[in-house]
């Protein structure tokens, strides 16, 4: 069975040392992955080893972190150009294994939408990931409505990946526990998915999705929490209040494709499957802070149709992404 990735990760040396030189003060966040360095940095050997022992057809790559973001407004269009450029590269080294998601230099939304365009393009990028919210601004912001509309106008979506969340929030919200305890419930054990739910509901919330109604967004971790929300979300936040012409959920349920990255348990899913449907829902592993073989058992394990397999596995990447061009013959 063809199995399609696309929250799977890649921080090239050259650029995390640059980042590294350039950005010291960032630390951790230069998106260099810490202990997961070596799986990052490797893309020719241990990654391909995992996805052939695993199955797995294809990775659709795509930069953790802040990355451009962390550098100077001038510095930041180059970065990321030529982050864009070595990631068609690997792409071109693998024929059929790889896709590339754009990296973005989104302190400077301009420069972010005509990025997009360029990787795109030239360098046959299959959309833009972004990690999260940007010194305090989302997708919803004003200065970003080019970037969107580029998006539309390519027809490529746009994958919003938890960011880490304000000093201020992190401090309100998750301090007063060991720092390692307080950093995971801020990141990964929480605080990471609350972000990118609220960053879609601030994105329907403000019109974004009506003013950009071709505008498609794909979010990680089983919906990040929002498929259990939808139906309290219309409740509260009903067209009255909000004077929107659609329902919030009808709006999410428009624009927004979920993946099960680094989920592997029936609940959620069930919960994803019954608020999104099987037709907006795909495979992922987040590689490789997820483990590949992991995510595969689960995807064998799922309670589904064969059919409803083949959709969830890369049937709905394959149309997202249009990846079906990509299949060697």
């Amino acid at each position: 069975m063809r199995i399609v990735a696309l929250e799977e990760h890649v921080s090239l040396a050259p650029f995390n040392a640059e980042l590294e030189a350039n950005a010291p003060e960032r630390g951790g966040r230069s998106g260099a992955g810490g202990a997961k360095r070596t799986e990052l940095e490797d893309v020719d050997n241990l990654r391909l080893a995992s996805m052939d022992a695993n199955g797995i057809s294809v990775q659709v790559l795509s930069v953790p972190g802040p990355g451009a973001a962390m550098l100077s407004p001038d510095a930041a269009p180059s970065f990321a150009q030529r982050y864009n450029d070595e990631l068609a590269a690997v792409v071109a080294r693998h024929p059929g294994r790889f896709a590339a998601f754009a990296h973005l230099p989104m302190t400077v939304p301009g420069a972010a939408a005509d990025e997009l365009e360029r990787a795109v393009r030239e360098c046959g990028s299959v959309g833009a990931l972004i990690s999260g919210q940007t010194r305090g601004k989302f997708l919803d912001d004003p200065s970003y409505a080019p970037l969107l509309a580029r998006a539309e106008a390519l027809d490529v979506p746009i994958y919003i990946h938890p960011g880490i969340p304000p000093e201020s929030v992190r401090k309100a919200y998750y301090d007063g526990f060991s720092p390692h305890v307080s950093s995971l419930f801020a990141t990964a054990g929480f605080g990471w998915h609350a972000e990118t739910a609220v960053h879609v509901l601030r994105m329907v919330l403000a019109g974004t999705f009506d003013r950009h109604p071709r505008l498609k967004i794909i979010i990680g971790h089983m919906g990040e929490g929002l498929p259990t929300m939808l139906a309290r979300c219309d409740d509260f936040l009903n067209q009255k209040t909000t004077g929107l012409p659609r329902p919030v959920s009808q709006t999410i349920l428009d624009h927004v494709t979920i993946t099960l990255s680094g989920f592997w348990s029936q609940p959620p899913f069930l919960a994803a499957l019954l608020t999104f449907g099987v037709d907006r829902m795909l495979f992922s592993v987040d590689y490789p802070f997820s483990d590949n073989t992991i995510m595969r058992t689960f995807l064998d394990s799922l309670p589904v149709a064969p059919d409803d397999k083949v959709k969830i596995s890369h049937a709905n990447a394959d149309r997202l992404l249009k990846l079906e061009a990509r299949v060697p013959a």
